[in-house]
């Protein structure tokens, strides 16, 4: 049910992230700039909860009567014991980014990674029988991957320092998806094969303060062909997406737009509003300074 201001209505809807590190997250900047334009009467609150805190923090939102709360590095798996149910596209995920807490106290839990992400490619290029490249295997790249499969990518290949998460993923979209996936061990530079037709940074690097990390990757084999997309929304042009749009690929998609498409699928379990995008991509720009 939507919950419109009323006169001497003090009790807004609570909302949040549970994330850790927090202070990065813009996300509060863009939820607040949707509730504003659309008169709904809640609070989003930006929370720094690591994996060691988050059994309480779930707890404590439940008691408090949240609506619901999202869910960022490095909580997006670990959330998972803590919840009730899952949605379907959460349950094959493995992850969670969202989550919605009923009237009875009843939590699911949902996934607007992927789906976020999917439209954001959409909008630029069609995905069926494409060719992908994805750095890393945490929560953000197993939202991407299985939608982006699910919507027609023919190969995914999947880069990870750690091979036992990579190999995890891979089984998972092999398992569950149509896509063909196979797993590279990410231990040293990597050259992009040439027939790549979109690249995904689905990793922390470059995430804000560390604004100076660079990916482990021959930068001179990105080819204008390739579109290139960012899972990082601050700072807005990482090292890797600067060097795409030096490369003069195609298209190169900086993290907002993920962040933004995902917000709004957000906002819509939460509240049962359809809010507007170029309010919150507009917001987003200005708190960023872009």
């Amino acid at each position: 049910m939507n919950k419109i201001m009323k006169q001497n209505d003090f009790l807004p809807g609570l909302l949040g992230s549970f994330a850790k590190p927090a202070a990065e997250n813009p996300t509060v900047a863009i939820m607040k700039a949707a509730f504003r334009h659309h008169g709904l009467h809640y609070r989003y609150i930006n929370c720094e909860v690591g994996p060691e805190n988050l059994e309480a923090a779930v707890s404590g939102a439940k008691a408090m009567g949240w609506r619901g709360f999202n869910c960022s590095i490095p909580n997006k798996v670990e959330v998972i014991k803590y919840l009730d149910e899952l949605g379907e596209s959460a349950r094959i995920i493995g992850a969670v980014n969202t989550v919605v807490i009923e009237k009875d106290g009843k939590t699911r839990g949902e996934n607007t990674d992927g789906k976020g992400f999917v439209k954001a490619i959409s909008e630029v290029t069609s995905i069926r029988g494409k060719k992908l490249v994805v750095f890393g295997a945490g929560g953000a790249s197993r939202a991407i991957c299985v939608e982006m499969a699910l919507a027609g990518a023919s190969e995914i290949t999947v880069l990870n320092i750690d091979e036992t998460g990579g190999k995890v993923l891979v089984d998972l979209l092999n398992q569950n998806t149509p896509a063909k996936a196979s797993f590279i061990l990410w231990n040293h530079p990597y050259d992009i094969p040439t027939d790549t037709d979109i690249v995904i940074n689905a990793t922390s690097v470059g995430l804000y303060p560390h604004v100076e990390q660079r990916l482990n990757i021959n930068i001179d084999s990105l080819e204008p062909h390739m579109v290139v997309a960012d899972c990082i929304p601050n700072p807005a042009y990482t090292h890797f997406v600067k060097d795409a749009i030096d490369k003069g690929c195609k298209y190169v998609l900086p993290g907002m737009n993920m962040l933004v498409n995902q917000a709004v699928i957000a906002v819509k379990y939460w509240t049962g509003e359809d809010v507007d995008a170029g309010v919150m991509k507009d917001e987003l720009k200005r708190v960023l300074g872009l």
